[in-house]
């Protein structure tokens, strides 16, 4: 598993990770029907958020007491390590703001219990939560995980292309980074 602190065409950073997008894995028996209902609804979320929802997921599972993450290299790795560890306290601070206001709002979806139909609206907002708190749990092993930042040159080239506003080669240099690295639908993620 790779992961990818690499700034979008708005000049934001995004982490993401190798692995293919999927709907979160929750282990529950009964109601699967509204549980996938509630899948397929968060799947429609944007790409580039769901990826690094996953992506700090994804830190769980690996069991390694280093990390390599893969940036452009046009700053210094300690410049990088600075900046990474800046976005995971604000991502921090985001998800346990987003948790707080899922548990508030969750005892409300279930009165759309008394309506009639499967609960799509509570399997919804509880299976935010819980990829919301997996995200939080990866965050919080991720600052305390050694990192290792390693510079590919292709990813330079798509943020000098995004830093000089070239619209033009994105498609192309987000093709190679595609082939490159096996990640499919990398233009979600950094462009549209």
């Amino acid at each position: 598993m790779t992961f990818f602190f690499v700034k979008d065409f708005k000049h934001k950073y995004r982490f993401f990770s190798s692995e293919p997008q999927n709907g979160v894995a929750v282990k529950i028996s009964r109601s699967k029907e509204i549980w996938q209902k509630a899948q397929k609804k968060m799947l429609l979320l944007p790409s580039r958020i769901l990826r690094q929802e996953q992506a700090f997921m994804n830190v769980l599972q690996n069991k390694e007491e280093s990390l390599i993450i893969r940036f452009s290299g046009l700053r210094s790795r300690r410049r990088m390590r600075l900046r990474f560890l800046f976005f995971l306290h604000r991502q921090r601070t985001k998800h346990i703001l987003l948790l707080l206001g899922e548990s508030l709002l969750l005892p409300l979806s279930g009165l759309a219990a008394l309506l009639p139909g499967p609960n799509v609206a509570f399997a919804f907002l509880a299976l935010l939560m819980i990829t919301h708190w997996r995200a939080l749990r990866g965050i919080n092993r991720l600052a305390q995980k050694k990192i290792e930042f390693v510079p590919a040159p292709s990813l330079s080239e798509w943020e000098e292309a995004t830093g000089r506003g070239e619209e033009i080669r994105y498609p192309d240099i987000l093709q190679k980074l595609e082939t490159e690295f096996r990640l499919p639908g990398l233009s979600k993620i950094l462009w549209k």
